[in-house]
């Protein structure tokens, strides 16, 4: 049976179907363009189940910690303050409009974490994520990087898991499989990270009194 050629890298698409994400055809063999490009007989990159594991993984974790710290600031669950001890909290740190605000930053928590779970409008949900911790790290930056001291590795690492699926996507074990931000990640992370450092800088200027 003739081999057929697959136009595999398209720097436009995410991710590719099974079938375009090999050159093998269906008699087994790869096709003469291939041994001719590269020189041998490496199966080329494509995205396989463990990525998807991998991404799942991260999403359940990352998506789960926001879900907790949302359900605290919102609700009073697990021991956290509520809404009115958190917008005493803000008050605290300097912040102005701190009722408003504390409902804002639980909401986005709830949601973004709930939205990562399901793996549905991923970029947007690790804006949320970003754009909290960019505002978190903020208010540490004088405290140093270490947890130990006070510093900002928590949320840097919440940030860096946030930004990392921005640009990766959910995997193909999401909701989002098969939608346009999902088969063009690159464009929608690019707005999403906008979204996210607009809206963190949007609070630090506009309710930030130190």
């Amino acid at each position: 049976m003739g081999a057929q050629k697959y136009n595999y890298y398209d720097d436009d698409d995410g991710y590719t179907d099974a079938d375009a994400t090999s050159l093998i055809d269906q008699s087994g063999s790869a096709p003469l363009e291939y041994y001719d490009e590269l020189g041998n007989t490496r199966r080329p990159f494509g995205w396989n189940a463990s990525t998807d594991i991998g991404l799942l993984l991260m999403r359940l974790f990352l998506g789960g910690v926001f879900l907790v710290h949302g359900a605290q600031k919102l609700f009073g669950a697990f021991g956290g303050p509520g809404p009115d001890g958190f917008a005493q909290a803000l008050a605290d740190m300097g912040f102005q409009q701190n009722a408003m605000l504390a409902l804002i930053t639980g909401g986005t928590e709830l949601g973004a974490g709930a939205l990562l779970v399901l793996g549905l409008f991923t970029p947007l949900a690790a804006a949320g994520v970003v754009g909290v911790m960019a505002n978190a790290i903020y208010l540490k930056l004088g405290a140093g990087f270490f947890a130990a001291t006070g510093g900002f590795e928590f949320e840097a690492t919440l940030g860096a898991l946030g930004l990392g699926l921005m640009f990766t996507g959910p995997g193909r074990a999401a909701l989002d499989h098969g939608r346009v931000w999902f088969r063009r990640p690159l464009v929608f992370a690019l707005i999403s990270l906008v979204i996210a450092l607009a809206a963190a800088a949007a609070v630090v200027l506009l309710f930030h009194r130190p």
